[in-house]
């Protein structure tokens, strides 16, 4: 094997999954900016999963709605941009 091949920096990482509030800790070397306070009383680098093992239909046999519908407009709105489409329905209109 390759020396030096797998990173030596290891930490324990909360890995949160933000569709159905499940957390597990484990260690990591992701980069996060986040902290959280776990149920041993100390803080550890916080990263939000959109899906995991508690809501991925694969492991749960139902289907878990994920509240990702508005992404695009929240996005627009957020940087004051306008949808294309409706803009150019709007052009349409007027004329």
């Amino acid at each position: 094997m390759k020396k030096d091949l797998h990173p030596k920096d290891y930490r324990f990482v909360v890995f949160q999954d933000v569709s159905c509030n499940y957390s597990f800790l484990t260690k990591s070397t992701i980069a996060t900016k986040e902290t959280i306070k776990w149920e041993d009383g100390n803080e550890y680098p916080l990263y939000k999963l959109d899906i995991s093992s508690k809501s991925h239909p694969y492991f749960t046999g139902q289907q878990n709605l994920v509240d990702t519908a508005g992404r695009i407009e929240k996005f627009n709105q957020k940087y004051n941009l306008q949808d294309k489409k409706s803009s150019d329905s709007k052009t349409k209109s007027d004329n």
